[in-house]
């Protein structure tokens, strides 16, 4: 693989190793760092790719964007420069996106898609759209079929095509699959679906919902039963006056027994806060108690700052905006756990971990290296007594990933194989501070759960119930984009892509923001909304109840 070395990011860090080229041959830009500098963005009325500049501004980081004919637009990017650069620290180089592109010769981003030769990472999580239908009217959602006007809901024969080309992509098959919508367990073949995707060999299924059928007991049932791991559950507090205001109707006592189900039949969920400032942001504390309570079922909580999907006024968009770094400050303040500057890292930060286990096994590995400014998240590990302990409190984090990146990228292959797989997980235990470590956590627990992070053998079933793995919770943020905060260059590293029946797959801010590809799609494979019946219009209205507050 051609590369080049880059400078350390600061002072003591090794080389970065940046791959100049893609696997198709497109040039690869190195992530700029630092600020002022400029990106490409889009005017949020016309959408037309314009020159954006990200700077400092009040210790904020602020992007500004001029459109010939629609003039100034500013945004808060994050509103803490300081935690900004430091993402940009722990990033770790580029991957070379995939071998067999759906567009070999792209020169434009984001208007090209599919994936194309420009991209820089492979698929680590992808999404597939069941339905555009859903038994909620939620007013932050941006696929609704009664909004829409129309019916989207591929067949199954799409679905199993959309599976095979995640499973096709190379040199790294699609493992990580997530049905979404709409609703979609509202889908005729859900079920069907589920196990289709088991039978392919996606090691990890999950499903993006509401939780309203899950709070049947037979249904939670059937879906372990059919092969779903995970439910990656819509959570947005613990109190009914929030969710009539993001969700229109309340949904608490029904969002416990979903946990309850869930906890009966041996699934696992992740919380899916979407935080709106002003609205939600109150209870960021109250949201992981409430995951710590219940570690047993509850691994991860998914903060998602709202994106806005319309179009808002410039004062709205200011009151509202809740950056990553806002709640990095938010979960300190309403819960005295993970110190903003020193406990959050990227994502992208877990590529050396992924590249080393790859290397270990011969094989390439799906491996996260999103853009820094993506996505940022921290490890909680729960003792027996349920109290957290933040992950750098008791591993020198920053240090540990130095090391399995000189491991994985330094030392030829072929080296790694004969080199002792306990003698390199062995070198990590430097970095691995047992007095401070929480009650039961030894070394060999802790590279178990390491392993378990990524084999789902160790990380659920029977393993887990022995003592295997130990008890953690992954905290983080995942700020999707708009037209406000678009930055191309986030576009061209985002990992979470969206499988269409087009047989193409899309970056996750290209389908549902800037060119809004999820429109042109649905569009072209949907049919006609039919007429509801008056059961169903009562249904509708009930949904909508007088005490559903807006947004």
């Amino acid at each position: 693989m051609s590369s080049v070395a880059c400078p350390p990011a600061q002072s003591g860090r090794l080389p970065i190793f940046q791959p100049e080229t893609t696997y198709a041959g497109s040039p690869i830009q190195p992530l700029k760092k630092g600020l002022p500098k400029s990106t490409q963005s889009l005017c949020p009325e016309c959408v037309r790719l314009v020159e954006a500049r990200l700077f400092e501004e009040g210790g904020k980081v602020i992007m500004e964007k001029t459109c010939p004919e629609h003039g100034l637009y500013r945004d808060v990017v994050y509103s803490d420069v300081r935690l900004y650069l430091k993402m940009e620290e722990w990033h770790f180089g580029d991957n070379r996106g995939v071998e067999n592109p759906a567009i070999p010769n792209a020169t434009r981003c984001p208007e090209q898609c599919g994936l194309c030769s420009m991209h820089l990472s492979h698929t680590s999580l992808a999404n597939i759209d069941l339905t555009n239908r859903c038994n909620l009217t939620c007013p932050v959602c941006f696929a609704n079929a009664n909004a829409a006007g129309y019916l989207y809901e591929p067949s199954f024969e799409q679905v199993r095509r959309m599976l095979q080309t995640l499973r096709n992509e190379r040199p790294v098959a699609g493992r990580i699959v997530q049905f979404s919508g709409g609703e979609p367990t509202l889908y005729p073949r859900f079920l069907d679906a589920v196990r289709l995707a088991r039978q392919m060999g996606f090691t990890h299924i999950q499903v993006a919902t509401n939780g309203l059928r899950f709070a049947e007991l037979e249904f939670a049932q059937a879906c372990e039963q059919a092969g779903l791991h995970t439910l990656y559950l819509q959570f947005d507090g613990v109190t009914d006056d929030v969710y009539r205001r993001t969700r229109g109707r309340p949904l608490l006592e029904t969002k416990l027994r979903v946990i309850e189900n869930v906890r009966k039949v041996g699934l696992k969920i992740c919380l899916v806060p979407t935080i709106v400032k002003g609205i939600n942001d109150h209870q960021i504390g109250d949201i992981i108690r409430l995951a710590i309570d219940n570690i047993d079922v509850i691994s991860a909580v998914s903060f998602q700052p709202v994106s806005f999907c319309g179009r808002i006024s410039r004062q709205e968009l200011e009151a509202k905006r809740f950056t990553q770094s806002d709640l990095a400050h938010a979960v300190h303040q309403q819960t005295g756990l993970c110190d903003p500057y020193e406990d959050w890292f990227p994502l992208a930060c877990v590529a050396p971990f992924s590249r080393f286990l790859g290397a270990l096994r011969g094989e390439e590995a799906p491996t996260l290296t999103p853009h820094p400014h993506c996505s940022m998240g921290t490890y909680l590990f729960v003792d027996p007594h349920k109290r957290a302990v933040p992950v750098t409190r008791f591993v020198d984090v920053g240090g540990m990933m130095r090391d399995l990146d000189q491991l994985a990228r330094r030392i030829p292959r072929q080296r790694i194989k004969l080199f002792s797989k306990v003698r390199a997980w062995q070198a990590l235990r430097r970095h691995f501070h047992a007095d401070r470590a929480p009650e039961g956590l030894t070394f060999q627990r802790f590279l178990r759960t390491l392993q378990g992070f990524t084999d789902k053998r160790y990380g659920r079933g029977q393993l887990e119930r022995k003592g295997y793995t130990y008890k953690t919770l992954m905290v983080a943020s995942m700020h999707f984009m708009d037209v406000y905060n678009y930055d191309v260059e986030r576009v061209r590293r985002c990992v979470i892509h969206y499988a269409a029946p087009n047989g193409l797959l899309y970056p996750f801010c290209a389908y549902n923001a800037g060119p809004t590809f999820r429109e042109k799609i649905e569009k072209k494979y949907s049919r006609p909304l039919e007429r509801p019946s008056p059961r169903e219009r009562l249904v509708a209205i009930g949904a909508r109840r007088p005490e559903a507050e807006p947004i």
